[in-house]
């Protein structure tokens, strides 16, 4: 089975090269294309309210908003760099990539945006949390393993609690 649409979760890890190397072998190798996604957490963004323009608005109130506004903007700034550097590593390779980000639970908006693209696989990385740091923190790619509309391909990271373990990935069907 050849994959011709690639969904790649592109994150700041270290883990991310070798996510990235592993689609983009995949890509080559089918022929397929490439879409890179990056999730920014609405926790991470904040809340974006905007001045209401109501009479008594402390002038601070203003300040801090505009100020959030701008690192909000910086923030997105940086992924979108982050995202047309990979894509030039692809376009260098001959591999046609497009890339987005999208602001949410990074499992959902991985599966939302795989069944809206048509994807035949998502390639993503596991940080190698366990027990209760994850059930505390969340899996992303235990949510994608259980609601993916297609294969999943998980690159396992190195456990930071138990670094004896092996880096392997593993192959799942969505």
């Amino acid at each position: 089975m050849g994959f011709q649409k690639i969904l790649v979760a592109i994150d700041y890890s270290s883990l991310c090269q070798t996510v990235f190397a592993q689609a983009l072998e995949l890509a080559q190798a089918n022929r397929g294309a490439i879409m890179l996604l990056h999730c920014l957490s609405s926790e991470m963004l904040g809340e974006i309210t905007p001045p209401s323009g109501e009479r008594g608005l402390y002038p601070q109130m203003v300040t801090t908003y505009e100020n959030h506004h701008l690192i909000v903007e910086r923030r997105i700034q940086q992924v979108q760099d982050l995202l047309r550097s990979y894509c030039e590593k692809s376009a260098s390779q001959k591999v046609p990539t497009e890339f987005d980000y999208k602001v949410g639970e990074a499992g959902q908006m991985l599966c939302q945006t795989a069944e809206n693209w048509g994807a035949e696989l998502i390639v993503m990385g596991r940080r190698g949390r366990k027990g209760l740091t994850e059930a505390l923190l969340g899996s992303a790619s235990n949510y994608v393993l259980h609601h993916a509309p297609c294969s999943v391909l998980v690159i396992q990271g190195m456990d930071t609690e138990h670094p004896e373990s092996l880096a392997t990935g593993e192959m799942a069907d969505g």
